[in-house]
């Protein structure tokens, strides 16, 4: 299952390099959810033929992932993005209440910049 996900996160990412046979087929196996035999008898190829253009398919978008990295660099970038959504949150409700430590404030901000840090690198 999560290699599914990660072969249709790689598929959004670079879809557009594959041929638009793949790339249809791919996305009627991935994010469709449809069989061999479905998408076989959709593109009226063997089921074998569906199956070698998927792996021809989850070969280059592996291969280029590996070679690029662009999928993995936006994943961290959007993780990072709502880990300094949290703390921003955190800071507004130290700064709301009172009875909050400035010690919480400085940690959460802190926390910020090595966030941003490790997303601008």
């Amino acid at each position: 299952m999560a290699k599914n996900l990660e072969i249709s996160f790689l598929l959004d990412f670079y879809g557009d390099v594959l041929t638009e046979k793949q790339r249809e087929v791919m996305e009627q196996y991935y994010n469709n959810d449809l069989s061999l035999a479905e998408i076989a008898d959709n593109f009226g190829i063997t089921r074998q033929g569906v199956r070698d253009a998927i792996k021809r398919g989850e070969g280059i978008l592996l291969d280029l992932e590996e070679k690029v990295g662009f999928a993995g660099r936006y994943r961290t970038v959007q993780q990072g993005i709502a880990r300094l959504e949290g703390l921003a949150k955190d800071i507004q409700f130290y700064n709301s209440n009172s009875y909050a430590p400035n010690a919480k404030v400085e940690t959460a901000a802190h926390q910020m910049l090595e966030i941003i840090e490790q997303i601008s690198e």
